[in-house]
């Protein structure tokens, strides 16, 4: 099956590397796994693709208590012994048949559709080296089983797999190894302005110009949670919508690029960050 070639859209900027990788991973069918800093915009790439390519997205957002099984399905024992407990015959449930029970996970949707749909996996550093491996196993594959009937489940058309990592877990190296992985770097300031122009393409180019350099002036400070673009797009816009030209000795709504306290207040205080002495405040 002949994959389209993903080209950026008017919201999502492509430098040349991203595209090759995000392009041959396509028409290899190989999971592309994208790590980077928050706010870069790997979920975004994901995301983009779908409406670029007209794929509908399946979104597993990964967590520390996640289960490589209920990825793909569970099933509803609590509405199943309802049933056979008071009737179904209202419902057109059946309780002798399984399926009408089950829940599908994203990976299940995915396997099951009936055309190419993106898959991604979203943050899956947060999950144990356990579980990572038996998704890979599943994602190869391209099947699982469902054990309570032991009956396989396998997708016809393999669905586009994207995989986005935060580096806050070493993830193990069976699934590096099977991967395609690209990472995404901080845009320098002259990529930086392409992305906000996609976003506000009408914008006072003063405007983004004093935003940009405050924007990378914050981030040299050294706060423990510097700003990242998604906050640089959104500052952009409450400035734009407010009527504000932003102020490099007293920033107007910080508070939508700084997130911690300690952040908050150190900005406050005038004073940079000193990694050795970060103290911390609760959100």
């Amino acid at each position: 099956m002949s994959i389209p070639q993903f080209e950026g859209t008017d919201q999502y900027f492509l430098d040349p590397e991203l595209k090759s990788i995000v392009n041959i991973a396509l028409a290899m069918e190989k999971p592309l796994l994208l790590t980077g800093e928050a706010g870069t915009g790997k979920t975004q790439l994901a995301m983009q693709v779908a409406e670029s390519l007209n794929m509908d997205i399946e979104i597993l957002r990964c967590k520390s208590t996640i289960k490589g099984e209920e990825a793909c399905y569970t099933q509803d024992t609590v509405l199943r012994l309802n049933d056979a407990r008071f009737g179904s015959a209202e419902t057109g449930r059946d309780v002798q048949d399984f399926y009408d029970y089950v829940i599908w996970g994203p990976i299940g949707r995915a396997f099951r559709a009936n055309k190419k749909v993106v898959l991604l996996l979203d943050e899956i550093d947060k999950t144990e080296s356990d579980v990572q491996d038996n998704l890979l196993d599943i994602l190869e594959e391209c099947q699982f089983t469902i054990r309570e009937i032991n009956e396989t489940i396998k997708a016809d058309i393999r669905p586009a797999i994207f995989v986005t990592s935060n580096a806050k877990r070493e993830l193990s190296d069976p699934f590096l190894r099977r991967c395609y992985c690209h990472h995404i770097a901080f845009p320098s300031k002259e990529d930086m302005h392409q992305i906000v122009n996609l976003h506000y393409p009408k914008t006072s180019p003063k405007l983004i110009e004093a935003a940009v350099n405050i924007f990378y002036e914050l981030r040299g400070r050294g706060f423990e949670k510097p700003p990242a673009t998604s906050e640089l797009i959104n500052w952009i816009g409450a400035l734009e919508q407010t009527g504000q030209m932003p102020d490099p000795e007293m920033p107007p709504l910080t508070g939508i690029l700084l997130k911690r306290a300690g952040d908050i207040q150190t900005f406050r205080r005038g004073g940079k960050e000193q990694p050795g002495n970060r103290q911390r405040y609760p959100y």
